[in-house]
């Protein structure tokens, strides 16, 4: 009696401890956060970082204010084509480059990311400032600005609604369309 108890009692055990180790199994899906879902649900996976071409840091924190250096449309190591290089409204049609300004917000969202690990931090995105290689008589710099605008809304939802200036600029580093800087809050 006393061994059919003790081999009833170890069968309970083990099977409990066999449903709680299932239950604690990971996934990809359990272990992303819910702004890298929506990532994925859009078909983008985030960039290593751009190291910086000069002397800075791609992000610092100070308190619960983080602060993304000017991003370029980089893809993995190039400006993006069509539509990266070049002075919108002269070689670069004022799409293209909104689409340029989409891959700044994505190399954004990268550093930051490098910076505090979970998105699910993004408190709100606070502000974006979005430079334009213009030619002389280009005025639809915040056109251009909406690319990486509509990127952040599209996220974060209305966590992703924010200031924004779109300023007209004679260049930018490497040729580069647009260059997009932005401050996010953090918890």
């Amino acid at each position: 009696m006393r061994k059919t108890l003790h081999t009833f009692f170890l069968a309970i055990w083990l099977f409990g401890y066999a449903d709680y180790a299932y239950s604690q199994k990971t996934t990809p899906e359990k272990n992303m956060s819910a702004v890298e879902q929506k990532l994925q649900s859009l078909g983008i996976t985030l960039p290593a970082v751009t190291k910086p071409l000069a002397a800075y840091t791609p992000a610092v924190q100070s308190g619960n204010m983080v602060y993304v250096s000017g991003q370029l449309p980089l893809v993995s190591g190039a400006l993006v084509t069509p539509g990266g290089k070049g002075k919108v409204g002269a070689t670069v049609s004022k799409d293209d480059a909104k689409a340029a300004a989409r891959v700044c917000a994505i190399n954004s969202l990268a550093a930051l990311k490098s910076l505090i690990g979970d998105l699910d931090r993004v408190v709100r995105v606070v502000k974006l400032t979005v430079f334009v290689a213009s030619a002389p008589d280009f005025t639809e710099q915040p056109f251009v600005g909406n690319g990486a605008s509509e990127f952040f809304k599209e996220v974060f939802g209305e966590k992703g609604e924010h200031a924004r200036s779109a300023v007209g600029v004679a260049e930018l580093p490497l040729g580069a369309s647009v260059e997009v800087e932005a401050i996010y809050e953090v918890k």
